[in-house]
């Protein structure tokens, strides 16, 4: 085992002494009030994104999907250059990609190609920005294959339980909101609405754009000044994020004709950017690892157990399981969560998972595409694009206190729903608990 750390210390290393390195190289420049952040790549691969912020806080629950449905015409309709076949012909004879794609806290049109074949997609992704056609006949072609995707993710019991958690503990918040929109909404979508809707969110103020490639400077901010020219101001825009403060246990349930039943639990985060934030995701890790020994390994509750950090502009922590003992699970559960109040995580926890997150998080970064992603998270969310380069010295420094203080600090009331037979489950258990113990204070 102690070999094994060592040699993910060592990948940790090596990946960061590069990183290290790449932050060197890695600038941010403004180019027409657009912010433009660049990281050599010392590679052929060009990875450029746009961003375009605020997601689900851009468009109000009735016109939920709106935006990703737009995100998919710019290259799916064609531009007002190129019919759709057109636009795809030529991206395909240099194996190149260019797509956007729509979440929670932004939006990214993205393109991706052989720098030897820069100048001829770069037009298309010009196009596809500033002229996309959102043709008719195409628009009814991807509205339907959303429609498809979206039954189908009704149909798939982990997204439903998923879907019914945001839906009941972000009542009234952005966050309620699903991206992808529902049936009945993207039904009703029509190709003007939605081309008219993209150009209200297409403006300067909401945008960063992301350069992972060794492109020299001049011909980025000549490229990009000659995008932006054509692209408004708009007003200014600030991303909201917020604190989500459970009061005390709630618990919802529906009836599904389910083989087993799924249940699910949102609680408390720390919001990007504050102290608690890397220490919370490190505990998040760890307590992940113990819940799915409890659950899986020593009582055989579920399959695949689950508890993580879900991080964004609202952050929470989540825990989900799919059981056929609804009542036995909360028991183990409460009496875990019991047991790392009391007596913490272990150092050696600790020190483990802080390599293996670190050499997790450096492996997933070595394509153009995963730095850019991650830079442009990153700047979205923490205002700081450089962290995703710093992030190694970050998580070096965390003692076994904060991460367990940060533990201690944020997981207490949550809100639980089930899908399921409602006769298995014994709602008050989730509602007072098992242990008969004072509530964490944050959540007081």
């Amino acid at each position: 085992m102690k070999k094994k750390i060592l040699i993910l210390f060592i990948s940790a290393g090596l990946f960061g002494l590069q990183l290290a390195k790449a932050q060197q190289k890695a600038y941010e420049m403004m180019v027409n009030g657009v912010k433009v952040i660049v990281q050599p790549s010392g590679n052929d691969i060009v990875e450029i994104q746009t961003v375009i912020k605020g997601g689900v806080q851009n468009y109000p629950a009735s016109k939920s999907g709106i935006e990703s449905l737009a995100l998919s015409a710019l290259s799916e309709c064609g531009t007002m250059r190129h019919d759709k076949n057109s636009f795809k012909n030529q991206l395909d004879k240099v194996s190149a990609e260019v797509y956007g794609f729509s979440g929670k806290d932004y939006s990214i049109i993205k393109m991706n190609c052989i720098k030897s074949d820069f100048e001829t997609v770069w037009p298309l992704y010009a196009e596809a920005i500033t002229q996309p056609r959102f043709d008719a006949k195409e628009f009814t072609r991807i509205k339907q294959d959303a429609i498809n995707n979206l039954k189908e993710a009704e149909g798939q019991p982990d997204a439903a339980i998923n879907k019914y958690a945001e839906k009941i503990a972000f009542a009234g918040r952005d966050y309620a909101k699903d991206p992808d929109g529902s049936v009945e909404v993207i039904s009703s979508l029509t190709p003007e609405e939605t081309k008219a809707y993209y150009q209200s969110i297409l403006t300067r103020s909401r945008m960063l754009v992301v350069v992972v490639a060794d492109l020299d400077k001049a011909t980025i901010e000549r490229k990009l000044s000659q995008l932006l020219a054509g692209i408004k101001q708009g007003p200014p825009f600030e991303l909201k994020k917020s604190f989500f403060r459970v009061y005390k246990n709630a618990f919802s349930a529906e009836q599904r004709d389910l083989a087993t039943n799924y249940i699910e639990g949102i609680t408390s985060g720390p919001e990007p950017g504050t102290p608690d934030f890397n220490a919370f995701n490190v505990a998040m890790r760890i307590f992940a690892n113990r819940h799915f020994l409890e659950i899986r390994t020593k009582n055989g509750l579920s399959y695949a157990p689950q508890a993580w950090f879900s991080n964004g502009s609202l952050a929470v922590a989540r825990f989900a399981v799919s059981t056929t003992q609804p009542d036995k699970y909360i028991t183990v559960f409460d009496k875990l969560v019991d047991s790392v109040k009391t007596t913490g995580f272990k150092p050696d926890e600790v020190a483990n998972m802080k390599v293996t997150y670190l050499t997790q998080f450096y492996y997933k970064q070595e394509t153009n595409s995963a730095q850019a992603s991650s830079l442009a998270g990153n700047e979205v969310l923490f205002n700081n694009w450089r962290r995703s380069l710093t992030l190694v010295n970050d998580v070096k420094k965390l003692t076994v206190d904060e991460v367990n203080d940060a533990f201690r600090k944020y997981i207490g009331n949550i809100v639980w729903v089930y899908q399921g037979d409602p006769k298995k489950v014994t709602p008050v258990n989730y509602i007072n608990g098992t242990l008969h113990k004072a509530d964490n204070p944050v959540s007081q």
